[in-house]
């Protein structure tokens, strides 16, 4: 009787810490939610009285534009319609701007609210089954390489890192780090074509995804190092599928707007963000804190500097520290973040900056460290997430 359920318990075994780290990232979803209750009533005044409400906290800043792109798609023309599915629009008529929003994400909101007809709801299952893989991901990712304790931090400094609130609202951060995660587990155990797939994907949702192509290509060349033979093998080719998501993405430009790179002078015109050295735009940055006509300096000015600061030393870390893939990823989108002449919400983009999460592993081996990271984190998380819920700028 009980060998028949061995391969099953044995499953249940092997799998137990990721299934852990679902159920880690169940609780945290549900006091996220909770938590922008509380804080809505308690520094506003405002209560909720039914689910749909206590999502509609969340959806704030760049969320109603994937809702939009979700529900009516991407056009040069706006429609002119005041809701979607009955939900007020938070910027009618700016939907021929939204092409800078990468489509994947917008477009399963759209495949799973086309069943619901309830845009914030569908926006939130989709970052919900995507977050659930990434803490199990990171944990194998990290566990390839380290000890089992090392992984588990990681993938614990993940889930509480100050910003990762984002992983669970109307955002692409879940389903970009998922992507981009399972993508180098993928090429860490040779499975190239799996790896280029979803690093297209991953093209398909954010713009950093193009890195990939670099990072894939280094886990590559110390395959190749690591071949005796010096082999060059057919899978690496694989890679371009990096560069074909993203083609895909072009071609929605020229298809809508009649030019490929549409969104660049969208982007640049709108949202002031145009290439420049990264000391052009961390000296922006840096006016922000002390300029007297600064909105927030706190988080628009010391907060962006802080964690523009904590992503180059963990790149430097990763340098020393971590696979060449690891630091080629960390270079690539810190000097991304930074290349620009607006530089904003450094904080979010840093939550895919995973090896962070590997070096704050290996940090916590000493338990002061553990208990010290792991108390900052989570007072960061409460404290942005609560502004963020009430409406104020949080990244």
């Amino acid at each position: 009787m009980l060998a028949a359920y061995t391969p099953r318990m044995s499953l249940l075994h092997r799998y137990r810490t990721e299934l852990e780290l679902v159920g880690v990232t169940l609780l945290l979803k549900l006091a996220l939610l909770g938590l922008g209750v509380v804080a809505l009533g308690m520094i506003t005044g405002q209560a909720v009285s039914n689910l749909h409400d206590v999502l509609g906290i969340w959806s704030r800043w760049d969320a109603p534009h994937y809702l939009d792109v979700a529900v009516l798609g991407y056009s040069a023309h706006d429609p002119g319609v005041t809701t979607i599915d009955g939900v007020p629009r938070a910027f009618p008529g700016d939907l021929p701007l939204y092409i800078v929003f990468l489509p994947l994400f917008p477009w399963l909101v759209g495949a799973v609210n086309a069943l619901l007809h309830d845009p914030i709801a569908s926006a939130f299952i989709v970052s919900a089954i995507a977050s659930l893989f990434v803490a199990p991901l990171l944990y194998q990712l990290v566990r390839a390489d380290a000890d089992n304790a090392v992984a588990r931090y990681a993938a614990w400094f993940l889930l509480i890192f100050p910003t990762a609130y984002f992983l669970h609202i109307g955002y692409t951060e879940g389903l970009f780090l998922a992507l981009v995660l399972g993508s180098f587990l993928a090429a860490r155990h040779d499975r190239w074509w799996l790896a280029g797939m979803l690093g297209g994907l991953a093209a398909l949702t954010r713009l950093n995804g193009l890195i990939l192509v670099p990072a894939l290509g280094a886990e590559a060349w110390t395959a190749w190092r690591a071949d005796p033979a010096r082999r060059l093998r057919s899978e690496w080719l694989a890679i371009g599928l990096v560069g074909a998501g993203f083609l895909v993405y072009l071609a929605l430009n020229l298809a809508v707007y009649g030019d490929a790179f549409a969104f660049v002078t969208i982007q640049g015109g709108h949202w002031f963000k145009q290439l420049a050295p990264p000391w052009v735009g961390i000296g922006g940055v840096v006016d922000r804190t002390t300029s007297a006509g600064a909105s927030d300096p706190f988080m628009l000015g010391w907060m962006e500097l802080a964690f523009i600061a904590l992503g180059l030393i963990g790149t430097t870390v990763a340098a020393l520290r971590f696979r060449l893939s690891w630091f080629t990823w960390m270079a690539g989108n810190w000097l991304l973040f930074t290349s620009t002449t607006f530089v904003l919400s450094v904080p979010r983009y840093s939550l895919t900056l995973f090896p962070l999460f590997a070096w704050f592993g290996l940090l916590a081996r000493r338990p002061e460290w553990a208990i010290g990271l792991s108390v900052v984190s989570i007072a960061l998380f409460a404290y942005f997430a609560s502004q963020f819920a009430v409406g104020h700028w949080a990244f």
